[in-house]
């Protein structure tokens, strides 16, 4: 399986990463494109895609790049991959319907519950139901399709600190899987090529035990970096804040458990790990305060939801969700 044409629809800061790695390591055969709007694509335009480390020891990336803000003005692609948050996808919908073609396979690099969660799935017993709080009217499940979706949880801290330049903080390691749990020749495809272009990728027969794991954290630092200003290394170094950390860690693996996530750490595990955390600036609060929209329902709303579907009550986590969601109306008002 090859993908000559390579589109990375959205250039935030993951996305630009992804694509100036597939840029410099995919070879001259792939025609790479990038969807990116305002500041960021006049600055891909202008200077390319400009990826630096925290670790000086590594080094950087600078490449050109195919750089527009009209989908539509692109040929179908064989792989899509999106790097745009899970409340920022219906808005895209029609953009990335019109870079399909027959056999196109799109990677969704997503934090939280994604839109197709329940596709393909044999653990929970809600297998193909879908999900209006992510996807209202079905409009991504219709105009995309969950059979093309190749899941991706990333572990990658990264920051866009100008225009075209983005920080990461290490290289990274990302999972990847088909919502089937097939280990199909297109995710083994996909994951080759990954590793090639420097993306440290592994494929795995079960996704949602790594879209749990992820979340556990995702749904206790998020919301609460955003609501107190704290980098991560601050919100556990403060007691009363770090038992909060703990109560919504335990609560995310109950919800979890209770839809046939294996968890391969314990919660107290995973919250002694998150101890070791440094000074991170959570990606919801660079949202917060670049003045845009909060990925708040992905990550902590759907806990709450997916915790009334099975029976295991969420307390702290609809506290937070409430705090979040009147956050995220007050600062896109003011």
């Amino acid at each position: 399986m090859t993908f000559r044409r390579i589109c990375v629809y959205g250039a935030g800061a993951l996305g630009s990463a992804f694509a100036a790695k597939i840029a410099a390591g995919s070879g001259a055969d792939t025609e790479l494109s990038v969807v990116a709007r305002g500041a960021q694509l006049k600055a891909i335009r202008e200077n390319g895609l400009n990826i630096v480390y925290e670790d000086t020891g590594i080094d950087p990336v600078r490449v050109r790049v195919a750089a527009t803000d009209d989908p539509f003005s692109l040929p179908p692609q064989d792989l899509i991959i999106t790097g745009l948050k899970g409340h920022q996808l219906a808005a895209a919908t029609d953009g990335l319907a019109a870079l399909l073609g027959e056999s196109t396979r799109v990677v969704m690099i997503l934090n939280g519950i994604p839109w197709w969660y329940f596709h393909g799935d044999m653990e929970s017993g809600f297998g193909g139901r879908q999900i209006p709080e992510l996807d209202a009217d079905s409009c991504i499940w219709n105009a995309i399709g969950p059979e093309r979706v190749i899941g991706c949880v990333a572990y990658q801290g990264a920051e866009i600190i100008e225009p075209g330049k983005t920080r990461l903080n290490g290289k990274g390691h990302f999972f990847l899987g088909e919502p089937s749990g097939e280990m199909s020749d297109d995710l083994s495809a996909i994951v080759d090529l990954f590793q090639r272009c420097d993306l440290d990728a592994k494929a795995t027969p079960r996704i949602r035990d790594e879209i749990w794991a992820k979340l556990r954290g995702n749904a206790a630092f998020n919301p609460i970096s955003a609501l107190t200003r704290a980098l991560m290394i601050d919100m556990m170094s403060n007691p009363d804040i770090a038992e909060i950390v703990r109560k919504i860690i335990n609560e995310v693996q109950a919800v979890g458990t209770a839809f046939g996530a294996r968890f391969s750490q314990t919660a107290d595990e995973m919250f002694a790990r998150a101890q070791g955390f440094g000074p991170v600036k959570t990606s919801m609060l660079q949202d917060l305060l670049a003045g845009k929209a909060l990925e708040i329902v992905p990550l902590t709303g759907m806990v709450v939801s997916l915790g009334k579907l099975a029976g295991v009550p969420t307390p702290v986590c609809e506290t937070i969700f409430a705090l979040t969601a009147q956050l995220d109306r007050q600062h896109l008002t003011n």
